[in-house]
């Protein structure tokens, strides 16, 4: 049995690196130019790119591994079908149900990997994410140059025509709401950033308020903030189930957690599509492994992620029990009565 466990392992590994190298070659290519179509918002480096491309790893790995491990678990089993191999080892008393138990712990240790991944590294992944995405945007506020039109600090549009060591001459402010035109005019301005707002330090000028009359007012120092997006930073085990109990709050939340589990127990709860794919007697049928596998795989994904969306954590509920009773049945009727 040790032997025979070596052997599927072996075979199985043969095929799972060659798919799971590709999808994650691919779906890194997707990710790299979304981060890329970035630049038209940000400036990044070479460095910060790879540093933004890490925070993607964890959803890369979420979405190719489940579906490298089952397809590679029908193909390898469809593979020894072709060659006669499962014929001969079911002749020696081996039963589908045996070769189920020596390749269960392999998929169980898979599905106990993506839970940690989904669960805990992707969260983590996606708040540093969004924390180095306002950190270069909060810096892009300081990039105001002189001379040039149509530039932004928050709501204000604002001019400076000149800037020396990080001090603003001549500054022209403007925001226009639904009712009222507002104007700030200042000699001089410096920007401050405390880490939770930046705010425009002005001094000496004139704010004009345009409604159906003008009103100025004339100031000495005048401060306008821009506050900042609240940073949430994921650094402990309370912090992690301190946001998934959001998911009775908020229904994104539920709906990304039952997803995130139904997708992580994906090559778990289809071992059983996996035997009937990979079975068969190839002198009497043909190998239909690869399509079937595609085709369940993609049907899984939709319904799960259509479900989620729909019905939150009953979902958790509902998909896993079709899922396993149609496997059953498949089983029972398609592949028991033959092996």
């Amino acid at each position: 049995m040790k032997l025979l466990k070596k052997y599927l392992i072996l075979n199985y590994s043969e095929t799972f690196f060659p798919i799971f190298l590709t999808l994650y070659t691919i779906t890194s290519i997707v990710f790299l130019v979304k981060i890329a179509s970035l630049t038209s918002i940000i400036q990044i480096n070479f460095l910060e790119l790879i540093e933004l491309y890490s925070y993607s790893i964890p959803k890369i790995l979420f979405y190719t591994l489940p579906i490298s491990v089952f397809i590679s678990l029908a193909l390898t089993l469809s593979k020894l079908s072709s060659e006669y191999e499962l014929i001969v080892i079911t002749s020696f008393g081996l039963n589908p149900i045996k070769i189920l138990k020596l390749i269960f712990p392999t998929l169980l240790l898979s599905t106990i990997l993506l839970l940690f991944i989904s669960l805990a590294l992707i969260p983590k992944a996606e708040y540093m994410r969004v924390s180095f995405m306002e950190t270069k945007q909060s810096e892009a506020q300081f990039n105001i140059k002189a001379s040039e039109y149509g530039q932004a600090f928050g709501k204000w549009l604002i001019y400076v025509n000149e800037e020396s060591n990080g001090v603003y001459k001549d500054i022209v402010l403007f925001q226009q709401e639904k009712d009222k035109d507002t104007f700030v005019i200042s000699k001089y301005a410096t920007i401050h950033n405390d880490g939770s707002s930046l705010s425009l330090n002005l001094n000496t000028g004139k704010a004009l308020n345009i409604t159906e009359e003008i009103k100025q007012i004339d100031f000495k120092k005048m401060i306008i903030n821009n506050e900042l997006q609240p940073r949430i930073f994921i650094n402990s085990l309370n912090d992690l189930i301190s946001y998934w109990k959001l998911v009775y709050t908020y229904p994104s939340v539920a709906t990304e957690f039952a997803f995130s589990i139904l997708v992580s127990s994906f090559p778990l709860l289809s071992i059983l599509f996996a035997i009937y794919m990979g079975y068969y007697n190839p002198r009497y049928q043909k190998n239909h492994s690869t399509l079937l596998a595609i085709s369940l795989t993609t049907l899984y994904l939709v319904l799960s992620h259509g479900a989620s969306k729909e019905f939150g954590l009953i979902t958790l509920a509902i998909i896993p029990s079709i899922w396993i009773i149609v496997s059953l049945f498949i089983y029972h009727f398609k592949v028991k009565p033959h092996y």
